[in-house]
């Protein structure tokens, strides 16, 4: 199919969450942006004849949902130490595992990843990991728009100097790739994983490669305690302290903050990776995300890994963190609909470094667009589209996946990827990995 000009004749649109077309138009794709919206009136015989025509006349079109953060190759230990408390889940079960990864592993991982996050509406994700040339292989095939790192932990001087010449090997490889749809961050993956030395290197090599950073940040009590026993100070008043913050960040988690905390973030624009799932499960906590938003920090939602969540489906995100705040602080105002959405599409794609637009279906934004189907019971009357794609909408409501305007799911099939292929090498590889500690 021409993916140069295309019309996408959809019976409703949500241009932004706080702009929706609640009548039948049509979209406009050209060179993988939006060009137009045209809404309602417009016959077939006054597109273009130049533009490949799509009809989903019972579907609503949204912006691809951005996946803040996570691990893509965890699919790989999905279920493994489920119903452990974190440093039990890691060291127990999570550790083992992973020193038995290898590159084709992780390719195979993150195209399962891929698959699972096509079938559910992400069109871009964030991946900090291990074997990233191997994963960010796997973005390239499968047509997704990646925001990749590779994960440093290091301490001593020899560790740091492999971890910054790897992360720019990485970045000088795959910066920019596949036709603009990768970009590459840093990674250092938490404070207590990485020595003030460490973050400090990165920051010199993030404002060398003018590249954003992304990390772990105050995602535990223990975590916060421990950063204060050692240094005085919190995860996030230690990363100022090192000069990170004064880059770009994503700063995952964030559950654990005080006032100052998010003074910090505010005042240096730090981004936020709200995964309520995650934190959940892990008896992490819950995020102040209300109290962010309010203070104006930018918050994007995230899945984490497929290990800790234990699925990549960012509805079920959109849902959580439409109802959890209102739980826990008896509010039933906050983090509304909208707010919710915002931040699983322009939040997001803001919390990624993505450019502006991004993440809404406004003429001149990336053509990463899904497509509901609005016959689904759930989905029906349809009076008030925002509040059902978030308190009501599912994976199983998606019918096409658009990014940069090429297609990659048409009526729920898969067109980039082997869905069979997938299974079976995958299936294949967690059988040779075996179980944690050898058993």
């Amino acid at each position: 199919m021409n993916q140069g000009k295309l019309c996408l004749s959809v019976g409703a649109a949500v241009i932004s969450a706080d702009e929706v077309v609640a009548e039948p138009c049509q979209i406009l794709i050209r060179d993988g942006r939006i060009e137009a919206v045209w809404r309602g009136g417009t016959t077939p015989a006054q597109i273009p004849v130049e533009y490949v025509r799509v009809q989903r006349p019972r579907a609503v079109a949204i912006p691809g949902l951005v996946n803040c953060h996570g691990h893509a190759a965890m699919t790989l230990l999905r279920g493994a130490g489920d119903d452990l408390p974190l440093q039990r889940w890691l060291e127990e079960r999570i550790f083992p595992l992973e020193a038995r990864l290898t590159g084709e592993a992780v390719y195979w991982g993150t195209l399962l990843a891929c698959w699972e996050m096509i079938r559910s509406g992400t069109t871009c994700f964030t991946d900090m990991y291990m074997w990233m040339d191997d994963a960010a292989r796997a973005v390239a095939e499968s047509g997704l728009r990646g925001v990749l790192s590779w994960g440093i932990a290091a301490s001593d001087p020899a560790g740091i100097d492999r971890a910054v010449a790897t992360s720019r090997a990485f970045a000088d490889r795959w910066h920019r790739a596949a036709d603009g749809r990768i970009t590459v961050t840093l990674g250092p993956h938490a404070p207590y994983t990485c020595s003030p030395e460490c973050l400090r290197r990165v920051a010199e090599l993030s404002a060398e490669l003018n590249l954003p950073i992304q990390i772990h940040l105050s995602e535990t009590w223990r975590e916060v305690e421990e950063c204060r026993a050692q240094f005085g100070r919190s995860p996030i008043a230690h990363a100022l302290a090192t000069g990170l913050l004064e880059r770009p960040v994503l700063a995952a988690h964030c559950v654990h903050v005080d006032d100052d905390d998010i003074r910090i973030l505010r005042e240096k624009d730090v981004r936020v990776a709200h995964n309520p799932q995650s934190n959940l499960k892990l008896a992490s906590g819950v995020a102040p995300v209300p109290k962010l938003l309010a203070e104006g920090v930018t918050v994007g939602l995230g899945t984490d890994g497929a290990a800790s969540n234990n699925n990549l489906d960012m509805f079920e995100e959109l849902r959580l963190a439409a109802t959890l705040h209102k739980g826990v602080s008896g509010d039933a105002t906050a983090v509304p609909a909208a707010d919710a959405l915002a931040m699983a599409t322009s939040a997001g794609a803001r919390a990624v470094f993505l450019p502006p637009g991004h993440g809404t279906l406004q003429p001149g934004a990336a053509a990463d667009l899904v497509l509901l189907d609005l016959d689904s019971p759930h989905l029906t009357p349809g009076d008030n589209l925002v509040s059902d794609i978030v308190y009501a909408a599912g994976a199983d409501d998606v019918t096409d996946v658009y990014v940069a305007g090429r297609c990659l799911l048409s009526n729920r099939e898969l067109t980039t990827l082997d869905a069979e292929r997938i299974r079976y090498e995958v299936r294949r590889i967690r059988q040779a990995m075996g179980a944690p500690g050898g058993a």
